[in-house]
């Protein structure tokens, strides 16, 4: 970050003063990533006082209305991630297509996800009805916000392909959403539980791999003296592919074969990484934030191929739910921090320089996911297991807790250098 710049810059003199709310209202990214940074907080927050009790013994465990197992996949996948997802590409989609949106179409569709997710929270802990009316809310206003984007595709007439990409795993991502909602009412989880395997290999990652190939060589070419853009034909169709092979393996209990599709996989993201310049990216630590994100995915591909060969080998189990917060904690946190703390520098007019305190939080990111990932490991003692789930738990907070307290007050203050936005 620039030296000369801080929090506390301030109007230029002469323009004319904004309240808080226009500030923070005047962008999508604004609204979406302080509620990001927010949920960032509070969904951990809540799942450490579920494994207090629970787990830890130091205190009666709470009585939630929702199996807490499901109710923190659903808060982590659906109501974290997607809040950074709709800001950013309700920012992005509309430099692409060449369209604008206004401020209703974003206020549209926050308002209902921050209501939705509040009653959520109350739902856990008063009835379950109040739950899934919580998730109804959500998926107002998720739908709202792919209806805006898809307006803005369908006037471009689809010619940005990455735009196309996004609002059509968006939609997946409803369904999901609508699927987890279908099993509070019914009170049958394996809606649930196949909302779950959805969330990772048809939305997250599909969505999170869309966005890496258009902006990873788009922001090294900004950087890298003589890049050239390589943005390969068939790229994603290839992993998008192996994403829904992954799913469906899952989803019919093959797990045992997934390494067919999660190694080449692997292969492939390691070489993109490499070919989109890893190796020069670190001269400048914002943008080796998200080269160093895409070598996570390749590791946490590559670990799932591990587990599926275990399994065919006759260790099912072995790594317990490892593989899947790697790529959780590793790969979308990881990149998720990168992404939005470039975003949220450049968009409030600061200097694309990571400050010590968002370069230490990213690395620190991946050893809280080391230590997630340990936590799943079938063969330590149940003890160590515990201990070190808490431990994840509890470092998230001390890791992401300082890194939210250090960009939210970017989304409330005008931007540093007088322009709009």
């Amino acid at each position: 970050m620039d030296r000369g710049m801080s929090l506390n810059t301030a109007l230029p003199p002469g323009a004319p003063s904004r309240s808080t709310w226009q500030i923070w209202t005047a962008a999508p990214h604004r609204v979406m990533f302080l509620l990001g940074v927010t949920q960032t907080v509070l969904t951990v927050a809540w799942w450490l006082i579920d494994l207090g009790g629970r787990y830890a013994g130091w205190y009666a465990a709470p009585s939630w209305t929702v199996p807490p197992g499901w109710a923190h996949a659903f808060l982590m996948v659906y109501a974290l991630f997607p809040l950074f997802v709709f800001g950013f590409t309700m920012t992005a989609v509309p430099n692409w297509t060449g369209r604008r949106l206004d401020r209703p179409a974003w206020l549209g569709t926050a308002v209902p996800l921050a209501a939705g997710i509040a009653l959520f929270y109350a739902g856990l802990v008063l009835d379950r009805g109040l739950a899934a009316l919580g998730v109804a809310f959500m998926l107002a206003g998720w739908l709202t916000g792919v209806f805006h984007l898809a307006r803005l595709v369908a006037a471009n007439r689809a010619k940005d392909k990455h735009a196309l990409g996004l609002v059509v795993v968006l939609c997946i991502g409803a369904a999901g959403v609508a699927l987890f909602g279908w099993s509070l009412h019914s009170g049958d989880w394996r809606h649930a539980e196949v909302s779950r395997r959805a969330s990772m290999w048809l939305f997250l990652l599909p969505l999170f791999m869309v966005v890496s190939h258009r902006l990873i060589p788009f922001f090294s070419s900004r950087v890298i003296r003589d890049y050239v853009i390589y943005r390969p034909r068939g790229s994603l169709l290839m992993l998008a592919t192996g994403c829904g092979a992954h799913f469906l393996l899952e989803l019919y209990a093959l797990t045992q074969w997934t390494w067919l599709v999660d190694f080449p996989m692997a292969a492939w993201v390691g070489y993109l990484a490499l070919r989109w310049g890893l190796t020069q990216s670190f001269r400048v630590k914002l943008l080796s934030m998200l080269h160093l994100a895409l070598v996570m995915l390749a590791a946490a591909l590559a670990f799932h191929g591990v587990a599926s060969l275990a399994e065919l080998l006759g260790y099912p189990g072995l790594f317990g739910l490892g593989p899947l917060h790697a790529l959780a904690i590793a790969y979308f946190t990881a990149m998720t921090v990168a992404m939005v703390s470039r975003v949220s520098l450049g968009h409030s007019g600061r200097a694309l320089e990571a400050d010590p305190l968002t370069w230490r939080c990213f690395q620190a990111v991946l050893a809280v996911a080391l230590i997630r990932v340990v936590s799943d490991f079938a063969f330590l003692p149940a003890g160590a297991r515990i201990g070190l789930l808490l431990a994840a738990a509890a470092a998230w907070l001390a890791v992401l807790g300082p890194w939210s307290a250090r960009y939210a007050p970017m989304y409330l203050r005008p931007r540093a250098d007088g322009k709009p936005g």
